[in-house]
C-alpha cells in the first residue's frame, strides 16, 4: 500500500491553485473531467510521482460541500493508495466489514472506494493501475507537469479524532497493514511514508488535519508560505485548510 494522493476541499479552486503553486513551486494542474459526475471540478498536481488534488463543488448537496460545512472550512478529503493486488484488498476490506461506496474497473485502472463512516477522518481509495507508474487522476501527460525543485514527494498524512485509536485500527484492517502505538497517537507505516492518527486539538473535529511533503529546503518553504499567508499561528504551512508537515528531502 502506497499513499500515492492526497486530496483536500476548497471552497475556491483558484485561490488554493494560487497558494499551493506559490508555496510548493509546482507545475500545471491536471483538471480530471470524472469528478464532474460528483458535482465537483478540481486540480491535480503532481509532487514527484506523488500526487496533490484540490476539489471543489460546483453545485449544492455534495459529499465536499457538506464536509466544508461541518468542519468550519476548507480541508482534507480523502487519502488514496496504490496496490498491486486490488482483488484480494477488496476481499479484505469486504472482510472487514467496511462498506464500498464506489467502485470502477477499467482497462488498466480500477479503485474502490471506502465509505467514510466506517473507517474515519476521510474518504479512503484503493486503486491498482497497469502499468505501476501509470497514475490515470493525474492525467495521460502528467509526467511533464513534475517540478521538484522545491517539493519532491508526499510522504504521510494526520488523521485526527476523538478515538485516535479506534480509527487507526479500522484504517489498518481495510488496508492491510499494522498499526503501533508512538508518542503522541498511532502510526501505521506505508510503502515510502506514514499515517499518523491523534486527537483532534483544533476544534474541527474529525478528518484528515495535515499531510506531509519531502521538501529540498524546509527554511524556503516557510518563507514562501509566510509571503503568501499560508502560516497559522504556530507557524504550520497550511493549504487549502490543511496542515502542511515538511520533511527533509
Amino acid at each position: 500500500m502506497r499513499l500515492r494522493q492526497i486530496a483536500l476541499v476548497g471552497s475556491d479552486l483558484e485561490a488554493a491553485r494560487a497558494d499551493i503553486t506559490a508555496v510548493l513551486g509546482l507545475g500545471a494542474a491536471y483538471a480530471d473531467p470524472g469528478v464532474g459526475k460528483y458535482g465537483l471540478h478540481n486540480g491535480v498536481w503532481p509532487i514527484g510521482d506523488t500526487f496533490l488534488e484540490v476539489v471543489s463543488p460546483t453545485q449544492a448537496g455534495t459529499t465536499a460541500g457538506r464536509l466544508i460545512d461541518k468542519r468550519g472550512g476548507d480541508g482534507g478529503y480523502m487519502a488514496i493508495f496504490q496496490c498491486q493486488d486490488l482483488a484480494a484488498a477488496r476481499e479484505r476490506i469486504v472482510a472487514q466489514g467496511v462498506r464500498i461506496a464506489d467502485q470502477f474497473d477499467g482497462d488498466g485502472v480500477a479503485f474502490t472506494h471506502l465509505h467514510p463512516r466506517d473507517l474515519g477522518g476521510a474518504i479512503v481509495s484503493v486503486d491498482a493501475m497497469v502499468p505501476t507508474e501509470r497514475w490515470q487522476w493525474g492525467g495521460p501527460d502528467w509526467q511533464a507537469n513534475v517540478r521538484t525543485e522545491v517539493a519532491c514527494e508526499i510522504v504521510g498524512a494526520e488523521l485526527q479524532g476523538d478515538d485516535p485509536a479506534a480509527m487507526a485500527a479500522r484504517w489498518a484492517g481495510a488496508l492491510g497493514l499494522e498499526a503501533k502505538a508512538v508518542a503522541g497517537g498511532w502510526r501505521i507505516e506505508t510503502d515510502g511514508g506514514e499515517l499518523r492518527f491523534v486527537t483532534a486539538t483544533d476544534g474541527r473535529g474529525e478528518g484528515l488535519g495535515a499531510f506531509d511533503v519531502a521538501v529540498r529546503n524546509p527554511a524556503d518553504v516557510l518563507a514562501r508560505a509566510k509571503a503568501q499567508n499560508c502560516l497559522d499561528a504556530e507557524g504550520n504551512v497550511v493549504l487549502c485548510g490543511t496542515r502542511v508537515r515538511l520533511v527533509q528531502a
